[in-house]
């Protein structure tokens, strides 16, 4: 499945689940060229209650993750498919929280609310370089570290990413890294990303939009809702309110979670 750019082998965890897996196994299903390539493998099953289902996300490097925006998108979609559990709306489990999710009535994108999020935040001691304006450090369901330049385009991606991505500031975990600079509209910003457990761009980051919209709300930049510009060219809507206790509550992120198609591991 693909959602915004996102690719991700979407496995059936009623008929192979996790404990089957090794990362070396992981690693050969999401190589390109050699397997399926993709992102992250994603193991969709029922939930602990009717009419909820589970997600188990990794990277494609083996490594398991918590949460991941599109992942989660492409996994209500296919919960959904696989009749697990209802389009209009259900429960998905992860192992960053339950959130409520729902398919649209287009039929390639779905809708994902976000539990109550704190706002991004300044890093003290982050090696930032000439161009990049301002950056804040923010968790939905992973570290982002959202970073305001004049133009995703000019930056050398593989390279400022894979350094701050490591940077000792963000702590031995690191985070995503999401450079953003604005759109055409304004409410349009465009957003290019450095992905852990990836270590290398990757065409969408759903969770990373959201800390994104955030960001720029909280520099003043805009308000939500607020879309997000992928490098694969589609659209990441983000809304959400900023409550009197300073957390963003009714926070949803809607993309594109499309099947692209159906096959056989061996």
């Amino acid at each position: 499945m693909t959602g915004s750019g996102n690719d991700f082998v979407m496995v059936d965890a009623r008929l192979s689940g996790p404990e089957e897996w090794s990362a070396a196994d992981m690693r050969a299903a999401c190589a390109r060229g050699s397997g399926v390539g993709a992102d992250g493998l994603v193991f969709v099953g029922p939930g602990s209650a009717s009419g909820s289902a589970r997600m188990i996300y990794f990277n494609s490097d083996g490594s398991h993750a918590a949460m991941c925006g599109n992942a989660a998108l492409c996994a209500t979609r296919l919960a959904a498919r696989l009749g697990i559990a209802p389009a209009a709306g259900m429960r998905l489990e992860t192992d960053a929280g339950v959130f409520e999710s729902r398919c649209l009535a287009d039929d390639r994108r779905a809708e994902l609310r976000l539990a109550p999020t704190e706002p991004p935040h300044p890093v003290q001691g982050l090696a930032t370089t000439h161009g990049e304006r301002r950056a804040v450090l923010g968790v939905v369901g992973v570290p982002h570290l959202v970073v305001l330049v004049d133009d995703v385009e000019a930056v050398d991606l593989e390279r400022r990413g894979r350094a701050l991505r490591a940077d000792r500031a963000l702590g031995p975990p690191g985070a995503n890294v999401n450079f953003i600079s604005p759109g055409t509209r304004p409410s349009h910003w465009r957003m290019r990303t450095y992905e852990r457990g990836i270590e290398a761009e990757t065409l969408a980051c759903g969770t990373g939009a959201v800390t994104a919209a955030m960001a720029v709300e909280g520099w003043g930049l805009g308000q939500l809702p607020t879309t997000v510009i992928t490098r694969s060219g589609q659209r990441l809507e983000v809304s959400g309110r900023r409550t009197n206790g300073g957390l963003y509550d009714e926070l949803w992120l809607s993309g594109e979670a499309r099947l692209v198609f159906r096959g056989v591991l061996t």
